[in-house]
């Protein structure tokens, strides 16, 4: 069945996946494809990075050549949140992350255009102090 999955801020549509109320399987490649992680025998890995899933939980996380990505989230703190009738699954940001981000005091990068039209990122001031004005109706 294709499903879209939402990843952090990545989405990616039409992946080949199968879906129970709790769990989305996919094969290796879409694994890799959707969340940059890579099943190997020391766990889960991202760059230099594993995570051992744990052995006696090993079918929790591998069935034949699917492997269970809400497993997976879990395992990495991940929040997830899935809508059977339209198929969509969302991985959000885990509390840590949200955290480290939010005590950093640094802004996200985001680009708007200023009165002329013309593009600006925050990112092109880094380094800079800026000011920023934000207003809503609410």
């Amino acid at each position: 069945m294709a499903i879209d999955i939402i990843y952090g801020e990545h989405v990616t549509t039409g992946v080949d996946a199968r879906e129970t109320p709790s769990a989305l399987w996919l094969n290796a490649r879409d694994l890799e494809r959707v969340t940059g992680w890579v099943h190997k025998a020391e766990g889960f890995c991202k760059g230099d990075v594993c995570i051992p899933a744990p052995a006696s939980r090993k079918s929790d996380f591998v069935s034949g050549d699917r492997f269970n990505l809400s497993a997976l989230a879990g395992l990495l703190g991940r929040p997830v949140v899935a809508d059977a009738e339209h198929h969509v699954w969302c991985v959000g940001e885990a509390a840590a992350d949200r955290k480290r981000t939010l005590t950093s005091l640094d802004a996200p990068d985001f680009t708007l255009p200023d009165l002329a039209g013309r593009m600006h990122s925050l990112s092109h001031h880094r380094g800079k102090k800026v000011f920023l004005v934000s207003w809503a109706s609410w």
